[in-house]
Order: structure tokens, then C-alpha cells, then sequence
């Protein structure tokens, strides 16, 4: 896949099915437009061609203190798009200048001038351009005016939820994993590097890996306990993962610590994605030690029979 991080780098080309969007989740809606895209370019012999932005738009449009909570960081959405079998990708800096850019003056300086279309795949609900006032009716406008089709793809559902990435970010707050990774095709995975803590769960006998996100801005599912697989440096680990305050301990601080399962070794400052299984149950305060090491007991054995079933 050509990734290109600057329009200027890409060459034109009128024999082009492109589509547009930030696509956080790259969920079963997202994959259903590039579906499209592709069969769309592989119909008319084009070229497949997908512009995504980064940072995320809310950066910039609600202000660099608002918290994102990405389902898909620009790395992780990379990644994705290579594996969908996307050609070229253009990730536009997005900027507060960038902006202001009205919808049709961005839509005519880069992809009509820039990249050239003949087919545009878009989103149902797709927006762009300043105060987002662009939406289909403007691109059929353009397209009308600039010889290129224009392909809308509908919302998928499961059941009668539609899919959104807003949909399975509240899903991933609740800990509804089942129904997240439904929506995503795969498991959800957080990706990051094993720091020092403060050494209790070694106290407590069983030793933990505290993550540190690779991206701050990653969305964290929703506190409590969770069967997940923990990969090091290429090999997977079936591990119980805690995502929590440590009520017991009135730390207050959010930490995400896995252990793996039968893993005896040094972690720290390696690289850990934990993709995460199944949530096993909601975040408790004990009033002994000694009750909260029952519990441990209990939640590994728990994600032991799961991964044995």
C-alpha cells in the first residue's frame, strides 16, 4: 500500500475509486464501504484510493483538551486499510487552518484537482469541510459538474442497532466486548509498553504488567476484569487483564495491569498489545487482603476454564 502524509506527494490519476472519512474502528460499516471501493475499482480498472485525517478532527474542531477515546489509532487504522487491500492512502494533517476549508473548495483543490476521481464511494452519513456543511448533495453537485459517479453506502446494523464508531465507544465504556467486536469484525486491542508500578499484585503472589498506552488519546474499556490474550515480542499469552481504580487500595488512579498465566519473567519497558476476550466481571472493593486474593484466585480460574472451553 502507497501511504502518502502530504497531497503534493501524490500523482494524479482520473482513473481513481476513492472514498473519505476518519474511519475510527474501521467497524463493519467502514469495511462495507471499501467492499465497495474496491469493487468498484477492480469493475472499472481504477485505482483504490482512501484520505483519512490526523489528527482526529475533534482534536481541533472541540480543542486538544477534550478526551478522544480512539477505538483506532492512525497506526492501528493503517494497518487495517493495508490488510482490506487499500492501494493508496492519503492521511491529511489536520489542522486548524485546514479547517476552514469550506467543503467545495476541499473537495475541488484535492480531490478533483489532486488526486482525480471517477467513482466516490461515500457513507450515509458522511460530513466534511468547514462547520462539516458538506455531505452527499454537494459531492453529486461536483460530480455532475466533473464527470465522476458517486456511490452511497448505507448504514449496517446488527439486529436494529446501527453500527457506529459512537456506538461502540459507549459499548466499550459498559464493557459490552461481545457485542464491540461484532460491530469491529475482530477483537478490540489496546497496544502499549510495561511500566514499574508500585509492585502490590507481586505482593499479593501474583504479578501484573502495568500498561502504559502507546496513545493517550486510546479509548480504555470500561473497569473490571477481562480475559484477554497479552502479545511480547511475538509470542501470545492467555492472561487475565484489570482495568480499574483499585477500590481497595483508594488509589485513585486508572491502571490497566495484566497478568499473564503461567509467564515468569521480566516485562518491563517491553512492548504489550492486549486484545481483549471477554469481560469477566465489574470492578469490586474488598474489605481484607486476603478477600481480594480469593477473588484473584477466583478470576483466573474463571479465565482458565475460558480458555479451555
Amino acid at each position: 500500500m502507497n501511504i502518502y502524509r502530504s497531497i503534493q506527494e501524490v500523482g494524479f490519476d482520473k482513473k481513481t475509486a476513492l472514498t473519505i472519512g476518519t474511519f475510527d474502528g474501521l467497524h463493519l460499516g467502514h469495511q462495507e464501504i471499501l467492499s465497495v471501493l474496491k469493487n468498484k475499482a477492480a469493475e472499472k480498472g481504477l485505482r483504490s484510493f482512501v484520505v483519512t485525517f490526523e489528527p482526529h478532527p475533534r482534536t481541533v474542531v472541540i480543542g486538544l483538551g477534550s478526551p478522544l477515546h480512539l477505538i483506532t489509532t492512525i497506526e492501528e487504522k493503517t494497518e487495517l486499510f493495508e490488510k482490506a487491500g487499500v492501494e493508496n492512502l492519503l492521511i491529511i494533517n489536520f489542522t486548524e487552518e485546514f479547517s476552514q476549508t469550506p467543503p467545495e473548495v476541499f473537495f475541488r483543490e484535492y480531490i478533483i484537482d489532486k488526486i482525480g476521481v471517477t467513482s466516490c464511494i461515500i457513507g450515509y452519513d458522511h460530513r466534511f469541510g468547514k462547520g462539516r456543511d458538506g455531505g452527499e448533495d454537494i459531492i453529486r453537485g461536483l460530480a455532475a459538474a466533473n464527470s465522476f459517479d458517486v456511490t452511497t453506502v448505507g448504514a449496517v446494523q446488527i439486529g436494529d442497532i446501527i453500527i457506529s464508531s459512537s456506538k461502540i465507544r459507549h459499548l466499550l465504556f459498559e464493557g459490552e466486548t461481545g457485542l464491540v467486536h461484532k460491530m469491529l469484525g475482530r477483537n478490540f486491542s489496546l497496544l502499549g509498553h510495561v511500566v514499574k508500578g508500585d509492585q502490590r499484585g507481586r505482593l499479593l503472589g501474583f504479578p501484573t504488567a502495568n500498561i502504559r498506552l502507546s496513545n493517550k488519546d486510546k479509548i480504555i474499556p470500561g473497569v473490571g476484569v477481562y480475559a484477554v490474550k497479552a502479545e511480547v515480542e511475538g509470542t501470545a499469552y492467555n492472561s487475565v487483564m484489570n482495568v480499574g481504580y483499585r477500590p481497595t487500595f483508594v488509589t485513585g488512579e486508572l491502571t490497566i495491569e495484566v497478568h499473564l498465566l503461567g509467564f515468569d519473567g521480566d516485562l518491563y519497558d517491553k512492548e504489550m498489545k492486549v486484545t481483549v476476550l471477554e469481560r469477566m466481571r465489574g470492578e469490586k472493593k474488598f474489605i481484607s487482603k486476603n478477600d481480594l486474593i480469593e477473588q484473584i484466585k477466583t478470576d483466573i480460574q474463571k479465565a482458565k476454564d475460558f480458555f479451555n472451553n
